[in-house]
């Protein structure tokens, strides 16, 4: 058996979406920062992560996040998300995975009933803190990085749909929230491409017409999720189909889209501080949110998120390239 690499992995899904989490085999990435180690890593080694998200060893809709050494004192890990779209600032499913995945692996040091994880992530530090019990990790809260609400009420022209409009919002990465009544779109996955199609045609007529930058670090700049409000939500309990580029469904409630959705719904005046928020995704999963504090994003009013959810290893693999195989990077179908 020959391989030019060999990458350890240990595989879970949070709510429904996988992250590969991977545990050895890359060596320590250069930066000095999680963000730099970022942007080097998608100037650099973009194949790697290609060949470990891309067919044939990912999907279409996979998801994944290589641990480093952390770049600050007051974090254990640092974690670089990777998945078919590319290299996020930060991803909420997958910490749940990842913190999951230390846990449940003995890689940190299982305190029961509550094991507190420090996660330097490209988007600043994230704390998980899991709830275990016999050794189990039953469920993990994420204190997320700061939110906020960028803009309420905006229009783009979107081909083929008109006229659309929406509110975006930062939640570790930028979301786009529309109302699936406004484009005449049913929630039902059996109407799973037209809401896809439409999710994508609205992100990128954003990026074109009204592009967004993040207020404190601007090369955060685009908006690549796009949530579809489904009929009857509300401040309590909201169900949605989240539109990913560049062409997928999250299968989670999705973790910073919920962040950012309770950052839309505070600034309407419709989700205080303390309030149990329910996100269920297109598979009918869910997440918890709550709104812990608010506080400012660079000028702007912003909110200090945590969500709830849980994550189960799937399995453990080593992840290998022959030096014959014809696709080093993987493909895409």
């Amino acid at each position: 058996m020959r391989s030019t690499v060999v990458y350890h992995a240990v595989d879970s899904h949070t709510e429904g979406m996988p992250t590969r989490v991977i545990t050895g085999g890359v060596g320590v990435l250069p930066g000095a920062t999680m963000f730099e180690r970022r942007q080097r890593f998608v100037a650099e080694r973009d194949d790697l992560r290609t060949l470990l998200m891309y067919e044939p060893r990912g999907h279409s809709a996979m998801s994944g996040a290589i641990l480093q050494p952390p770049t600050r004192p007051d974090a254990d890990f640092g974690v670089l998300y990777i998945e078919v779209s590319g290299c996020l600032p930060m991803c909420g499913h997958g910490t749940i995975g990842v913190a999951t995945v230390l846990v449940e692996t003995g890689m940190v040091e299982v305190v029961e009933p509550e094991t507190v994880i420090r996660l330097d992530v490209p988007a600043g530090l994230v704390t998980a803190r899991v709830r275990v019990r016999d050794g189990h990790a039953e469920s993990v809260t994420l204190d997320n990085v700061a939110s906020y609400c960028h803009a309420l009420d905006q229009v783009v022209d979107v081909e083929g749909h008109g006229p659309a409009r929406y509110d975006i919002a930062y939640g570790g990465n930028f979301y786009a929230i529309v109302k699936l009544d406004d484009l005449g779109i049913p929630f039902d996955r059996a109407e799973k491409q037209r809401m896809l199609d439409a999710g994508l045609a609205i992100m990128d007529a954003i990026n074109k017409q009204n592009p967004v930058a993040h207020p404190e670090n601007p090369e955060i700049d685009v908006c690549h999720h796009v949530y579809l409000e489904a009929p009857g939500s509300t401040a309590e309990r909201s169900r949605h189909a989240m539109a990913i580029h560049p062409g997928w469904f999250d299968r989670s409630p999705c973790g910073t889209g919920t962040s950012a959705r309770m950052a839309q719904l505070h600034a309407r005046g419709l989700l205080p501080v303390g309030q149990d928020f329910v996100n269920e995704s297109l598979i009918g999963s869910r997440f918890i949110g709550r709104i812990r504090d608010e506080t400012t994003v660079g000028d702007r009013p912003g909110i200090l998120p945590s969500i709830t959810g849980r994550a189960w290893i799937t399995g453990t693999a080593q992840y290998m390239l022959d030096p014959s195989d014809p696709f080093p990077a993987g493909f895409q179908l």
